[in-house]
């Protein structure tokens, strides 16, 4: 009865968002990581996508990595399940909108629009997970084909069009984390006047720094830059 109270209650809601959140960020950074090995061709051109093949290879058959990722897609499910809920139960909460509030004077804009970044950025995986995840899987179980990550990103990202809903999706996810970062920690209580602030701050620089990193790989393999 106690567990069902806490999926239940907004309070545990918030919980879970907080902590299916920091779990998505740290995915993040792995995830930047591995492809930032693609960049290795540009120190080293002799390289051809050799190192970047190889950390996409033990991604994808790592058996430890294939449980990391079950439960990845089950917080992703589970944080925007929670989210949803939230939302609909804080505008039943509100239903009509005090004549003396202003809401663009108590928050950021990217704060009042977390829902529809995070609709932009639902999309946005959609097609992520078509061009990059899936080729992989198809590959691994059906086909058996064998998988050259290196040339299917270039491939896909030398594609103008979908440069461009790379880009937008990763700016969408710098403004989604510049309110995220730190409402993840506030989600789960951790509040506290000397602390707060070196969380926005770190927030801040993540959100500008990982989305910056992604873009900056997808423009390099654009561009040339990697061949």
């Amino acid at each position: 009865m106690a567990t069902k109270n806490f999926f239940t209650s907004s309070v545990g809601r918030k919980i879970i968002v907080g902590l299916t959140g920091l779990f998505l960020i740290s995915f993040l950074v792995v995830h930047l990581l591995i492809n930032s090995f693609i960049l290795v061709d540009l120190v080293n051109p002799n390289d051809n996508g050799a190192t970047f093949n190889e950390a996409a290879h033990f991604m994808s058959h790592n058996w430890l990595i294939r449980v990391v990722e079950i439960g990845l897609f089950a917080g992703l499910i589970a944080h925007i399940a929670m989210t949803v809920k939230l939302t609909i139960e804080n505008k039943k909460k509100r239903p009509v909108q005090y004549a003396v509030f202003d809401g663009k004077a108590n928050s950021k804009w990217y704060a009042r629009s977390m829902a529809i970044l995070g609709s932009i950025l639902l999309m946005f995986l959609a097609v992520h997970l078509s061009q990059f995840w899936w080729p992989t899987k198809e590959a691994l179980y059906i086909t058996h084909a064998d998988e050259n990550s290196f040339e299917m990103v270039k491939a896909t990202l030398t594609n103008p069009i979908n440069l461009a809903i790379y880009v937008v999706g990763v700016v969408a996810l710098g403004y989604h984390l510049l309110h995220g970062f730190q409402s993840a920690f506030q989600s789960l209580g951790l509040n506290h006047k000397k602390y707060t602030p070196i969380i926005k701050t770190i927030g801040t620089v993540f959100a500008i720094a990982v989305p910056a990193g992604f873009a900056f790989i997808a423009l390099s393999v654009f561009l040339g830059l990697v061949q």
